[in-house]
Formats: structure tokens, C-alpha cells, sequence
């Protein structure tokens, strides 16, 4: 095996089934789940299951999350998981607060909170629209407070953990990314602040910064005209883009009492670009 070539690479279908499960680990738990239609939301989504979670799968893609659902209804009911489909935008405070109440009313008391929908994209700055702006700053970071809130109530009541998605672009400047950068540095901020306001009341706050990762977003991100191959390369790593059951498996640990100690961490999962 070269250096540069990975275990899975070869098979067309990695990361689509949950890799590395540590049977039992999620048995008893709640897990709501944002952005699970695709990629990363959709491997955590599933290896939470596999790990007996009952999940409450949400994204704004009905027809993607029910097809998810299914999928974990089938695949895990040996290992206790199970999951339902919630459609919601994120950005809507009443249909975040609808969606969380669904969860606890059909699966129990939520325990989990994965925060995972995310948009982005490349733009020189002075071509950078203020709707786009905003709607990357409502999906990224007011989407990730206003999940957070919704659960937190519980979460006081009985404990819980929640894991928001940080991105490299929360821990270096990234070019072409003036609104990426500014949502996911807040996010960094938001999990700290809520690491230290809520740890001694039994609610852990942590968050995961992948890298380029093999999913349907990272279609988005390719370079606009005239950029700085040099600034781009920055972004790159000799091994390529991580798979998604791999940044799965970072929120399944930080989630899990494993990490009972761990709060206010960011866990960079980049390939060492922010090394």
C-alpha cells in the first residue's frame, strides 16, 4: 500500500455503511441528527443506529431523509436502532422547535444533538452577495444556536451531548470564503461558549472540523474565476478527501460517554492541514 492510498479507496461504495461500530454504545439513547439526507448527516445519522440510537433524521430533503429512515429501520433493528424523518429548515425557529418536540414525543427524551447541515461555497469577497451572505450564516451558525437551543431544556433535565460541525474554515482563514469562514468561526465560538456555560449541569458541548470530505457539498466549493491555484492548494492534502463513515465516527465518539470528560474540544479531522 503506498502511502497516499487509503483502505476503502478502491471500493466504490465507501462510506456508505457504518464502519468501526462499537455495538451498544447508543442503547437507551435519542439522537436528533441535522443534514441527514447526505453525506455526513446521513453516515452519522446511520452509525449512531447501528450503535442502538433511535434517530430523528432532519434535513429539508423529505424524500432523501425517508429513504435514509428506511434504510436505518432496515439495517439496525438487529442492534435496537431505529429512526423517523423530520422535514426542517434549520433557519425557521418554529420548525426547529416543531421538529425537536416530534422527536420527544415519538422517540423519548433527547439525549444527542448532532448538528451537521451546512452550505458554503467559493466567492471573492467584493462578488460575495449579501443574500448569499446571509443564508450561509442562517444555515451554518443561527441554524446551529437555534437547534441547540431547542434542546438544551432537556438536555438540563437528564444530560446530553451535542456536536456541532466547526470545518477547517472555523480554525484557519480559508480563501474564497470570507461567509464560510465568518459562519463556521462562529460555531467554534458558539460550542465554547456553551462547553463552559453548561458542563457542570451535565450537557457536553464539542465540535468536529473535517476537511474536504467526499460529499455532495463539496461540489460547491469549486475555485471562481480567476483564483490563486496557490491559495487553493493550501486547502489539499496528499491523501486526498476524508470518507464520510470517517467523520461519522467523530461524532459517535464525541456524543458517547466515552467523552465524558471531553467538552469544549474541536477535533480536526483534515489530513494535518491545520497542523
Amino acid at each position: 500500500m503506498s502511502p497516499t492510498t487509503r483502505v476503502g479507496e478502491s471500493d466504490p461504495t465507501r462510506g456508505t455503511a457504518p464502519q468501526g461500530i462499537t455495538p451498544g454504545r447508543y442503547d437507551g439513547q435519542v439522537a436528533v441528527v441535522t443534514g441527514a439526507a447526505s453525506g455526513i448527516g446521513r453516515a452519522t445519522a446511520r452509525r449512531l443506529a447501528a450503535e442502538g440510537a433511535a434517530v430523528a433524521c432532519l434535513d429539508v430533503a423529505l424524500d432523501a431523509i425517508e429513504a435514509v429512515a428506511e434504510e436505518i429501520n432496515r439495517e439496525a433493528a438487529d442492534a435496537g436502532g431505529r429512526a423517523i424523518a423530520v422535514r426542517c429548515d434549520v433557519t425557521d425557529e418554529q420548525a426547529v422547535s416543531t421538529a425537536v418536540g416530534r422527536a420527544q414525543a415519538e422517540l423519548g427524551a433527547v439525549t444527542n444533538l448532532c448538528n451537521i447541515a451546512g452550505i458554503g461555497g467559493f466567492a471573492h469577497t467584493p462578488e460575495q452577495s449579501l443574500r448569499g451572505w446571509d443564508k450561509i450564516i442562517a444555515v451554518n451558525l443561527t441554524g446551529t444556536f437555534l437547534m441547540c437551543r431547542a434542546v438544551l431544556p432537556g438536555m438540563l433535565e437528564h444530560g446530553g451531548a451535542i456536536v456541532n460541525t466547526v470545518s477547517t474554515a472555523g480554525v484557519i482563514g480559508q480563501p474564497y470564503s470570507a461567509a464560510y469562514c465568518a459562519s463556521k468561526g462562529g460555531v467554534k465560538m458558539l460550542t465554547k461558549a456553551l462547553a463552559v456555560e453548561y458542563m457542570a449541569r451535565g450537557v457536553r458541548v464539542n465540535g468536529v472540523a473535517p476537511g474536504g470530505v467526499d460529499t455532495p457539498i463539496i461540489h460547491n466549493f469549486g475555485p471562481p474565476d480567476d483564483a490563486d491555484m496557490k491559495l487553493i492548494e493550501r486547502l489539499m492534502t496528499p491523501i486526498g478527501f476524508a470518507f464520510p463513515h470517517e467523520i461519522a465516527g467523530a461524532f459517535a465518539y464525541l456524543g458517547s460517554h466515552e467523552a465524558d470528560y471531553v467538552s469544549g474540544a474541536i477535533l480536526s479531522i483534515d489530513g494535518a492541514i491545520t497542523t
